[in-house]
């Protein structure tokens, strides 16, 4: 046995020796007891024993030198018991001196390791996943050196590979190990939709491969397109009928909507007409992709790029029909708990997959507004997006956990949290259920105050959930989407249409049309402005209204058309002053009696009102006051203007809570002023619809919240729970403390009181 530790000649040996062992020829099993040896005896050590894992999370005694030799295979730990399950858990190497004084040292009285004092254990990794553990010991107080650690590492590298090839376990038993002996991963996303799922990942892959290019005969390709066009429509007709969506009127409204871009005149003519320039239908159809993705990469606006994504979706699907290939999401044997996994993804495609095993969707991109975030939401699948690194990091098989609660995807977690979350998932389930029966309750406090819920809309399909959600109309409808989506301004004709099926849909509900929110990061696809350095704070909005009154008068004009008859609520985003409402309420009077002068139908009754984004308008109140019926606070402007933070900038997104001293003072200032002129007050951004958020927003004096669909039953049910009067003293109190957050103060409050949140 040499008397030296093993140093960088003697690893490079040993690995030499390890080469040429595997090479060797013979079992597993007896290839594995060789190495231990072979490394006990290089490593100076008196034991060096292997550890491997099995399924379930538990590492196997599969080979040692110098415990005794009946401890293998009978010896197992837990991964995290011991100090070999320690070095499984973190991946990391463990040095020790004096193991047994460890306070996660687990003896184990058959192997005969209480004569040994040292340790040290490396992980045995391959492709990120923990197939193992390698340790040596030594009976004698040893330090161990940092090249000696490097070179334990570097052997056990070499040493995966025979673990990894040696069909030491199961062919069934390894792909459970598989997904399950990996390291841990936390991914941060974005929540598209709101819920708790967990399953085993499965990408989501197209397998488009166009191998001819130019057409011999471009006849006989516009043939071909309108043959795979027709059989595409004819499957997208028969996901509308699939019986596990009916009853679900949101999933057909998406659906129709997404045929209805199928069929687009202008998405089809530019196809036919790359094909009578030479092209083959498929290398049309991808040029087209090609040129709507680079016109698409111009919108920052994410609401507006979702839009965009279903015609991707569109040419994807047309060309599966035009190359005969059969999407993954048919072809694949699915395991029964899948959580979906891509880039992106279009309703249709997200339909291709049984919805009995679907749990939840992962997407490199996406946002909340998107089609398919749509139709999960109608089916209570969770979604989160924008996580960049989900595509690297993702294997097949992997097990996951999507939280789409905190915006976070747990890739390969350990039991304990598997079962943490599958407890949470139960506990939502039971939540639900609670909400759907107090659906048709009044949002009532417990002392007796009424809240108005109402829900945001920007969408014709988002007007389906105002049943299902229990809203009571709609506080925000953005109306700015269809001019987004369109190769050229929609005349009033178009508009009218859309703003009188939403009232049409709301049945008798108020909805409060917001004007065109374009410009700066909304940019219309047929409008070339300059571009400009701070967009958010830009010529945006009712700026752009003001300077082109014609374009404003023509959306007025078609909301007056749209409203015959009934209420029209009208709200200006963007005011910073007083001025700006009253150039605007000018152009309302003018089309309003212009609509009468040509004898139209008159809405029965025009309010008007403004979106309070802009903080200089806080210092004009009493002028305000007197000139509008409503005004709606948009959080989400207000408050980056008000902490100079850009939302969107990944380093300021959790410095500034809007639940601090400034934000709540703020608030309850404007709600006591709207109060003192009767001017009712509401809040229509994303905090409205998180329980907590709302409870502090009710205390701040707000009587009206507006929020996605989603979040009305949760606030709802916090607003059931709550006394207002001892709640309003609280935050009051709250507002006047120096924190930076007095989130957790407020979170404390709820518990204390059983307020559920």
């Amino acid at each position: 046995m040499p008397t030296q530790p093993l140093g960088w000649i003697g690893s490079r040996k040993l690995l030499r020796q390890l080469r040429d062992l595997m090479k060797a020829g013979g079992s597993g099993q007896d290839r594995l007891d060789r190495v231990v040896r072979l490394i006990a005896d290089d490593m100076v050590a008196e034991v060096c024993s292997i550890y491997i894992m099995r399924a379930g999370e538990v590492l196997e005694l599969f080979a040692t030198w110098g415990l005794k030799p009946e401890a293998v295979h009978r010896t197992r730990l837990r991964v995290g018991e011991g100090i070999v399950g320690d070095v499984a858990s973190s991946g990391q190497p463990l040095t020790l001196s004096d193991a047994q004084s460890h306070p996660n040292f687990a003896y184990r009285p058959e192997t005969g390791e209480e004569a040994f004092q040292s340790m040290m254990g490396v992980p045995v990794l391959r492709d990120g996943r923990v197939l193992g553990v390698l340790a040596v010991q030594n009976k004698s107080r040893r330090g161990y050196t940092e090249d000696e650690v490097e070179a334990l590492e570097t052997v056990a590298m070499v040493l995966a590979e025979l673990v990894g090839a040696s069909g030491l376990i199961g062919e069934e038993e390894e792909r459970v190990t598989d997904t399950m002996a990996s390291l841990p991963a936390r991914l941060a996303a974005v929540s598209l939709n709101e819920g708790l799922g967990m399953g085993y990942a499965v990408p989501h892959e197209r397998g488009i491969v166009i191998r001819q290019i130019v057409a011999e005969d471009s006849g006989s390709e516009i043939e071909r397109l309108e043959r795979s066009l027709g059989e595409m429509l004819g499957a997208i007709d028969d996901l509308l009928r699939r019986s596990e969506l009916r009853g679900l009127g949101e999933h057909l409204e998406v659906l129709e909507t997404y045929r209805m871009f199928a069929e687009d005149r202008g998405w089809l003519e530019r196809i036919r007409e790359a094909i009578r320039g030479g092209l083959t239908a498929e290398a049309a159809v991808q040029k087209v992709q090609i040129d709507t993705r680079q016109r698409m990469s111009k919108v920052k606006d994410p609401y507006i790029r979702e839009r965009y994504a279903d015609l991707e979706d569109l040419g994807n699907r047309l060309l599966h029909h035009l190359l005969g290939a059969e999407g993954s999401a048919e072809a694949a044997d699915l395991p029964d708990d899948v959580v979906l996994v891509a880039r992106n993804l279009g309703p249709a495609e997200l339909l291709d997959y049984d919805l009995s095993r679907l749990r939840a969707v992962v997407l490199g991109e996406g946002s909340p507004t998107s089609h398919v975030a749509i139709v999960a939401r109608a089916l209570g699948v969770p979604v989160v997006g924008r996580c960049p690194d989900l595509l690297t990091r993702v294997r097949p098989g992997d097990f996951t956990v999507v939280d789409g609660d905190n915006g976070q995807v747990l890739l390969r977690p350990r039991l304990g949290v598997r079962a943490s979350f599958a407890d949470a998932i139960q506990d939502r389930a039971q939540r639900r259920a609670a909400f759907a029966a107090a659906r048709d309750l009044p949002a009532v406090t417990r002392d007796g105050q009424p809240i108005v819920l109402l829900a945001n809309a920007g969408l014709l399909v988002d007007m389906q959930q105002l049943e299902e959600s229990g809203a009571e109309g709609v506080g925000l409808y953005r109306t700015e989407v269809p001019f987004m989506v369109r190769d050229a301004f929609p005349d009033v004709t178009s508009q009218t249409e859309v703003y009188a099926k939403a009232l049409a849909l709301a049945k008798g509900r108020p909805v409060t049309f917001r004007t065109l929110d374009i410009g700066g990061d909304k940019a219309l696809p047929y409008w070339a402005g300059t571009p400009d350095e701070n967009p958010v704070m830009g010529w945006r909005a009712i700026r752009i209204g003001l300077d082109r009154p014609a374009m404003l008068r023509q959306q007025l004009r078609a909301l007056i058309r749209a409203a015959a008859g009934a209420e029209l609520r009208v709200m200006f985003p963007m005011i910073a002053e007083v001025a700006e409402l009253d150039r605007a309420r000018d152009l309302v009077d003018r089309e309003l009696a212009r609509h009468a002068a040509a004898g139209g139908h008159q809405p029965s009754e025009v309010k008007l009102g403004v979106m309070l984004e802009v903080p200089a308008l806080v210092w004009q109140l009493p002028a305000l006051f007197g000139r509008v019926d409503f005004v709606s606070v948009g959080s989400n402007d207000l408050f980056q203007f008000l902490f100079a933070s850009d939302r969107g900038n990944p380093r300021l997104a959790r410095r500034y809570d809007v639940l601090s001293p400034p934000a709540l003072n703020f608030l309850r200032n404007l709600s006591v002023q709207a109060d003192a002129a009767g001017v009712p007050l509401s809040l229509c951004g994303e905090m409205a619809g998180h329980p907590l958020d709302a409870l502090a927003l009710v205390g701040c004096g707000f009587r009206i919240l507006s929020m996605p669909p989603a979040g009305i039953g949760p606030v709802k049910t916090t607003i059931r729970g709550l006394d207002l009067v001892p709640l309003a003293g609280f935050v009051e109190r709250l507002s006047q403390l120096p924190s930076r957050s007095v989130r957790e103060q407020l979170r404390t409050y709820a518990l204390d009181h059983g307020i559920p949140i």
